[in-house]
C-alpha cells in the first residue's frame, strides 16, 4: 500500500464512497467525500486512487443526456398543472447514508435493493394515506438508482411521476403525483 498525503484521492474498501484527504493523525484518516461529507477511516480501508482526467463530464451533461433518450423513448411527456405543484409534499431521502447508519458489508446490489424496498414502501404508505405527492430524492450519481425508482414507478397506473423543482432540488429528485381514487 502506497503511503497517503493531504490531497490524495481515495476510495474505501467496504463501501461506495471516495473522495480526498485532508486529515492524517497516525491511522485515522479523515477524508472529505464526494458529498462534502468529513468521513474518518483507518488508513487499511482506503485505497488511493490515480486522477482519471482523461475524460471530464460533468453530472448536469450526464442527466440531460438520459433526459432526452427517456423523452424520445416515450415520446410526449405527462406535465403536470401548475394547480397540482402546489400541494403539500412528502419528501423521501433515497441517500443510502439517510437509511442506515452504516454501509459496512453491503455490496453495491444490496444498497440498491434497500433503496428501492425504501421507496416501495413510502410509495404504498403515502397512497394508504392519501398523500398526493411524494419526492424522491436520489441525488445524481450514476443514474442506476434514478432508472430503478423509474422503472418501479412506471408499474403503477394510478400515478404519474416527473423530475422534482430544479431549483429545490437540481437534478437529483422525482416527484410523483398520485391519482386519487372519488
Amino acid at each position: 500500500m502506497s503511503s497517503l498525503k493531504i490531497g490524495d484521492r481515495v476510495e474505501t474498501l467496504d463501501d461506495t464512497i471516495s473522495g480526498i484527504v485532508t486529515q492524517l493523525a497516525g491511522q485515522a484518516v479523515t477524508i472529505r467525500s464526494d458529498d462534502g461529507f468529513p468521513l474518518i477511516y483507518d488508513i487499511s480501508e482506503l485505497v488511493k486512487i490515480s486522477d482519471t482526467s482523461a475524460l471530464k463530464v460533468s453530472n448536469y451533461e450526464i442527466a440531460r443526456a438520459k433526459a432526452q433518450k427517456e423523452e424520445s423513448k416515450r415520446g410526449k411527456v405527462q406535465r403536470a398543472k401548475p394547480k397540482d405543484r402546489s400541494a403539500p409534499k412528502m419528501e423521501v431521502d433515497l441517500h443510502i447514508h439517510k437509511l442506515v447508519k452504516s454501509t459496512k458489508g453491503l455490496g453495491k446490489h444490496d444498497i440498491l435493493t434497500l433503496q428501492l424496498e425504501t421507496a416501495k414502501r413510502q410509495l404504498e404508505f403515502a397512497m394508504a394515506k392519501r398523500i398526493q405527492k411524494v419526492v424522491f430524492i436520489h441525488g445524481m450519481g450514476e443514474g442506476i438508482l434514478k432508472e430503478e425508482l423509474t422503472y418501479l414507478l412506471g408499474r403503477y397506473e394510478q400515478l404519474k411521476f416527473y423530475d422534482a423543482d430544479y431549483r429545490k432540488y437540481g437534478l437529483g429528485a422525482t416527484e410523483v403525483y398520485i391519482f386519487q381514487n372519488t
